[in-house]
């Protein structure tokens, strides 16, 4: 099949993904620990780590790119129960189902993948950007992935830029949605991992 070389690219980005997370574990529940469960970097690195290693036995030579994120939603959310898993199962079913099999991931089909995953998120946990939950840095990042579709080079680095900031800018939110909306004015000041 022709779509082997978009799996192996998704592959590739959820392996980067997986690390990145394993590598910020600590910090994740760090900051999960003042105003959650003290569960997220451990959630995070575990669903992850799971997607990573059920793509790297998978004969991505004959799948396409939304059999990929089909199978990184079924994974993830087996191994991450709680209220991360159905997120972030949704969000990428929400790209598999975006996804069109007869083209290339190209840089607009990157851009719909990362709008449709933020979609996905934002459908399922029924909230809006200002609610100090992880869309606060999901939004800003596909918007600036949008904003720079026409400079494939510059798509990704500018949704982690944004998405950066975003996550930072919650430490000045009061949290309305999740487990922190239960602190009230006592979420002010920490940021949402």
């Amino acid at each position: 099949m022709v779509h082997g070389n978009d799996a192996r690219l998704l592959s590739r980005m959820f392996n980067k993904i997986s690390d990145a997370m394993a590598k910020e574990k600590d910090y994740l529940t760090e900051l999960d620990e003042a105003i959650g469960d003290a569960d997220h970097g451990i959630t995070m690195s575990l669903g992850f780590s799971a997607v990573a290693s059920e793509l790297s036995r998978s004969d991505l030579d004959s799948m396409t790119a939304a059999e990929v994120m089909t199978a990184a939603a079924t994974t993830f959310l087996d191994a991450v129960g709680a209220s991360t898993g159905p997120l972030y199962a949704t969000g990428f079913l929400h790209a598999s189902d975006r996804m069109n099999a007869h083209r290339p991931l190209d840089a607009a089909g990157q851009v719909a993948m990362l709008r449709a995953i933020t979609t996905g998120i934002q459908q399922r946990g029924k909230g809006m950007r200002g609610d100090k939950t992880m869309l606060d840095a999901w939004m800003p990042a596909a918007d600036a992935a949008e904003a720079r579709s026409g400079e494939p080079g510059h798509i990704w680095s500018s949704a982690c830029e944004a998405g950066e900031l975003g996550a930072k800018a919650t430490q000045s939110m009061i949290a309305l949605r999740g487990r922190a909306a239960r602190l009230g004015e006592r979420s002010l000041g920490h940021i949402d991992p």
